[in-house]
């Protein structure tokens, strides 16, 4: 496991923390965190598609102040920047999601808050002094998702995020050959724990966490069901994992408040399109209704700068968080979100761009 600690790391890139974390965490673990689905040629495959863009740059603009600060469903931000939801923080350090609420809050930075968390929403929501959003599964359980989302709105989230791109788990070949279940001592702490049974204890040449969904996961959802979601709070609904503009179109038809276009990491569908190859298509089909987020594949400010230039409201990220928190927990994770807005930073001064809304398609060129 990741081990805490109270001094600044060193100056790290984003590899070096990749590298540190692969280094330190038991492999089944890390092989759960950094795998993929089927052939995993979707782990590169986002990297590819991003580094075929190419910015294009203006000069003799007065950048001497820059401000990459947004608004997102009304929450200020220090910069477009997100953190994905993904389950189990305390598989890189003790304090899981707690220490992650804090190095969010510390940047200036959202956090999506996974319903598989191993900390109580309660727990992350006083940890944190920047907005909280909760991510949702729909479960067979219904009654689970609808204690969820009421607790999250009475600890001060700001919306919920229903993930929509897995009726199911898809085949995970390192945590097949691993056997992977979620190690004792961690549990997803805010489900009922005759409902999280299946996600632990490991059988040879299978997933139990494929094996939970398929228990779990309500694989009938349509999109007539989302009024029911909706009836529950006031909070806003943004659908995570769309790829497609006419999914787009009915996700905006349906009263949906954001949109974050995403290949879940390159977890579920194998050879799925990229994330930032659909994003502008996403863009222009919603045409303004509600905010449109980048999640897959961001490692730097100029990836940051791509998807804003394609018309993302902002970006998420995933992977590198839990590699600063296995580093040295809050201070890593901080650590990795302050690179990635400095490199912002850096690349909007180079671009000509003072603030954020400067960026459009005029700044990138397809390679």
């Amino acid at each position: 496991m990741g081990r805490g600690s109270q001094h600044t790391p060193p100056q790290l890139t984003l590899r070096g923390y990749e590298d540190e974390a692969e280094r330190r965490l038991p492999r089944e673990v890390w092989d759960f965190l950094a795998g993929g689905s089927g052939t995993e040629s979707m782990l590169t495959s986002g990297r590819t598609a991003l580094d075929r863009l190419r910015l294009r740059p203006r000069c003799l603009v007065d950048v001497s102040e820059r401000d990459p600060g947004t608004t997102l469903l009304g929450a200020r931000l220090a910069a477009p920047l997100g953190i994905a939801p993904m389950a189990y923080h305390r598989l890189a350090h003790p304090e899981g999601e707690v220490a992650t609420a804090r190095a969010a809050g510390e940047t200036g930075t959202l956090l999506t808050v996974s319903m598989f968390a191993s900390r109580s929403l309660e727990d992350i929501a006083d940890a944190a002094s920047g907005p909280l959003w909760l991510q949702l599964y729909w479960l067979k359980r219904w009654d689970i998702v609808e204690r969820l989302a009421k607790r999250a709105e009475a600890a001060g989230y700001r919306a919920l995020v229903l993930t929509v791109d897995a009726p199911s788990i898809a085949r995970r070949p390192r945590d097949i050959r691993n056997g992977f279940s979620v190690p004792d001592g961690i549990r997803a702490v805010n489900v009922d724990p005759e409902v999280m049974a299946a996600s632990h204890g490991g059988n040879a040449g299978e997933s139990a966490v494929a094996r939970h969904a398929r228990e779990q996961f309500d694989a009938s959802v349509t999109w007539a069901d989302l009024g029911r979601l909706r009836e529950l709070t006031s909070l806003p609904l943004i659908l995570k994992g769309v790829l497609s503009a006419e999914d787009a179109d009915l996700a905006v038809r349906h009263g949906v408040d954001g949109i974050i276009v995403s290949n879940h990491g390159g977890r579920q569908l194998d050879s799925a399109v990229d994330a930032v190859d659909v994003l502008p298509d996403i863009v222009d089909t919603v045409g303004g209704r509600c905010p449109v987020v980048l999640d897959g594949a961001v490692r730097s400010g100029t990836d940051i700068v791509k998807a804003l230039c394609l018309g993302a409201s902002a970006v998420f990220v995933g992977r590198p968080v839990l590699w600063g928190l296995t580093h040295s927990g809050e201070t890593g994770a901080a650590s990795v979100l302050r690179l990635l807005t400095g490199e912002l930073d850096e690349t909007m001064a180079l671009m000509g761009a003072s603030g954020i809304r400067e960026l459009n398609r005029s700044g990138v060129v397809r390679r």
